[in-house]
């Protein structure tokens, strides 16, 4: 596709229900309302086990003018399927959920606010969300904590819904990381950049498959990747056990040299061992996490593998997976 003055990257995992009613939500309330730009729409399939791949095939053959579609080789994760998108978007990128909860006509708010050059990034913050009280409640208190410990600048409710303008949109691309934080990163990008508050709505097709588990991962990332604070934590923990076991050598030491006994039993010795121990094995657990970041980037461990590209009114193979 030639002469795209914009794409809207949309990653793709189990969202086979939402797909052709975002389509067209997404023709009618931003491609068609933006007549002096050309867009498109690009999804990328990250490994769906389910219709999805098959909806989006049909979905290029009927809309071939502005609908791309990249199916990669396996589930590489949401970030990656991103990367991928944001690779492959020719100019400025709005990067917008496939569950139909991203209202298209924010994305257009978006894209004419950065055309009028109000801002080089956009960010949607999620002012009102229809989620449950228990994925509103995590979802506070990961960011609260990302806020706390990497980026003071992170809204509280978090954010996947925003546009990064051509420079921005290269900049980005030029630092990928493995087991990075996105969201960070274009945090850390600098560029005049503004927050626009939106309404998230319900979900209507099928479930987040964002598990507690994977959030845990995603948090660890953020704080190991951008954060100086374990090893300041590890750092004073040393001095702190340090300190004490001086103190309870005086003391041990005190007993001796007044009372003529030294302090008897096992238990405080066993208590002294098994804290100092396991403190070591956590700290060294840190240590391992770290040195386990800097191995995978070395290594050059491919973010994404794109099988084939959809566009036009062809497929192609794509072998390319640097992002």
């Amino acid at each position: 596709m030639n002469n795209i003055d914009y794409s809207i990257v949309i990653p793709v995992y189990f969202n086979e229900g939402s797909l052709r009613g975002l389509v067209a939500s997404i023709r009618d309330e931003a491609l068609g309302k933006l007549s002096d730009r050309r867009g498109e729409i690009i999804f990328v399939d990250d490994g769906s086990g389910d219709a999805s791949y098959a909806v989006l095939q049909a979905l290029q053959h009927e809309h071939s003018e502005f609908v791309r579609v990249v199916k990669l080789s396996r589930n590489f994760g949401q970030v990656n399927a991103i990367w991928c998108g944001l690779s492959l978007a020719p100019k400025v990128a709005v990067v917008m959920a496939a569950d139909g909860q991203d209202d298209p006509r924010y994305a257009l708010t978006m894209l004419q606010a950065h055309f009028a050059g109000e801002a080089e990034i956009i960010i949607g913050t999620r002012s009102e969300r229809e989620d449950s009280l228990y994925r509103r409640l995590t979802s506070k208190l990961f960011y609260r904590l990302m806020r706390v410990l990497s980026f003071p600048e992170m809204p509280l409710g978090g954010f996947d819904f925003f546009l990064l303008g051509d420079r921005a949109r290269r900049a980005l691309l030029a630092c990928y990381q493995h087991h990075g934080f996105l969201q960070g990163q274009i945090l850390q990008l600098g560029f005049q950049k503004t927050f626009l508050p939106y309404h998230r709505q319900t979900r209507t097709h099928g479930r987040s498959r964002w598990s507690f588990a994977r959030k845990l991962t995603y948090l660890v990332d953020g704080v190991l990747g951008y954060s100086y604070l374990p090893i300041r934590i590890m750092s004073g923990t040393g001095a702190l056990c340090a300190v004490f076991g001086f103190i309870y050598a005086c003391i041990v030491l005190f007993a001796r040299l007044v009372f003529g006994n030294p302090i008897k039993g096992w238990a405080p010795l066993m208590i002294t061992v098994l804290v100092i121990g396991g403190l070591q094995m956590l700290m060294l657990g840190v240590i391992g996490e770290y040195l386990w970041r800097v191995f995978a980037q070395v290594r050059g461990v491919q973010p994404y593998i794109v099988e084939n590209i959809l566009e036009g009114f062809g497929t192609r193979e794509h072998d390319s997976a640097e992002p």
